[in-house]
């Protein structure tokens, strides 16, 4: 990789970076180019000439944060067993990022998914695909803890996981807008208790 290769890629992740905490704090709607631009000092043709139109950074944005969310939450918990020991690893540093990060910053997969919840178009099955690809990933982990015995065999995961996720975004809410200093307590208490109920 050449150098003006490489300043070109660090610029691209410099203006996906941006975009992304535009959007944390005021929505993927209000991502543009000249905000982006504004915010880091390029022109408004300097970021298009790196992501192209709108629409393709407010992809990008999307992207990149459900990127960092399965390095933070996901890759590190397959390190773990498969069955009960990965699926308490996904939940553990899920609580724990949501609120160490997104407590501070927002979370684009629900903040997004209430803000185009009634919109159609691009952005919207976006994000959809990328939420739907999370909760297949915690499906697959909670069918692997049924398919290890650790599990009730009638476990139904897209219950479990349709309670994990309710359970992640009660805690969001606790912790960011109520600002509950025990939410992250709270929440674990509520999965113990929750993962009681299936376990066989």
């Amino acid at each position: 990789m050449d150098a003006r290769t490489s300043k070109s890629e660090l610029t691209r992740a410099a203006i996906v970076g941006a975009a992304l905490d535009l959007a944390a704090e005021e929505g993927l709607e209000s991502i543009t180019l000249q905000a982006v631009a504004d915010r880091i000092g390029l022109s408004k043709s300097g970021v298009f000439s790196r992501v192209g139109s709108r629409e393709a950074l407010q992809k990008a944005v999307v992207e990149e944060f459900g990127r960092r969310f399965i390095a933070d939450v996901f890759a590190p918990a397959m390190q773990q067993p498969k069955g009960l020991p990965r699926l308490n690893e996904i939940m553990r540093r899920w609580i724990r990022r949501t609120c160490d990060v997104e407590a501070q910053t927002g979370c684009i997969f629900t903040a997004g998914a209430f803000e185009l919840d009634d919109r159609e178009g691009p952005l919207r099955e976006h994000l959809l695909g990328e939420v739907t690809r999370w909760r297949a990933a915690l499906r697959r982990t909670v069918l692997q803890a049924t398919e290890c015995g650790h599990l009730k065999p009638d476990t139904d995961p897209e219950q479990l996981v349709a309670e994990m996720s309710g359970l992640i975004m009660g805690l969001l809410h606790d912790t960011r807008f109520l600002r509950d200093s025990r939410a992250a307590e709270r929440a674990q208490l509520a999965w113990a208790r929750l993962l009681n109920t299936y376990l066989s």
